[in-house]
């Protein structure tokens, strides 16, 4: 998969967040975007996603040589965020036979092995309301790296974890990563530390 964005911009009234971003993203390759809080990494990863339209520009989607309609880019996408909520009345063998009816299984995955990954064995049956923070973190992760999909959006993926579930994170992300698009929003160096683009949204402003 290859993303292509052309004088891409986003305001919010009259405020530009950032403008003329233009930057190609290619399969197999993992990118940061940088910035300080509040400037505007999570916007942009939003629009590259498709959940939020840019304001200027044009961002384009291919599949080889093949340009994909942008409607449909989120059958090839997965996406950890803390500001994608969990259904949480759903337990947890709910949640995970709930995403995975919209999405496939990464290979070497299923329903058992994911529950594992997590260590969350003798958890399977309890709601996620009843889940800490740091466990729900755990769980949007798993099922972002867990689907079969060549673009992997991650926004603060240690938001919440202590140091054994960032441990726990990178580990997951040396396994998972190689044959994919992986692109990470942060300002926290440890999360980011193994991708080999860095872009910093202070030159777009």
């Amino acid at each position: 998969m290859k993303i292509s964005l052309e004088h891409i911009g986003r305001r919010f009234n009259r405020e530009w967040i950032f403008r003329d971003v233009n930057y190609e993203f290619i399969s197999g390759q993992t990118y940061a975007i940088l910035g300080a809080n509040g400037a505007g990494k999570s916007t942009l990863l939003q629009l590259i996603s498709g959940s939020l339209t840019n304001s200027e520009g044009t961002i384009k989607y291919f599949q080889g040589d093949t340009l994909l309609d942008q409607d449909q880019v989120f059958i090839h996408q997965s996406m950890a965020a803390p500001y994608l909520e969990l259904i949480e009345e759903f337990t947890l063998s709910e949640i995970i036979d709930f995403h995975f009816r919209f999405k496939k299984y990464r290979e070497g995955f299923d329903k058992r092995s994911l529950i594992n990954l997590l260590g969350l064995k003798n958890s399977e049956f309890k709601a996620l309301k009843h889940f800490s923070s740091g466990m729900k973190q755990r769980v949007k992760l798993a099922l972002a790296f867990c689907s079969d999909t060549e673009l992997l959006l991650l926004d603060e993926p240690s938001s919440n974890l202590d140091q054994q579930g960032l441990e726990w994170y990178l580990q997951l992300a040396s396994s998972q990563c190689a044959d994919r698009l992986v692109i990470i929003c942060s300002n926290q160096e440890q999360e980011y530390s193994f991708c080999r683009h860095k872009i910093n949204l202070a030159d777009y402003k």
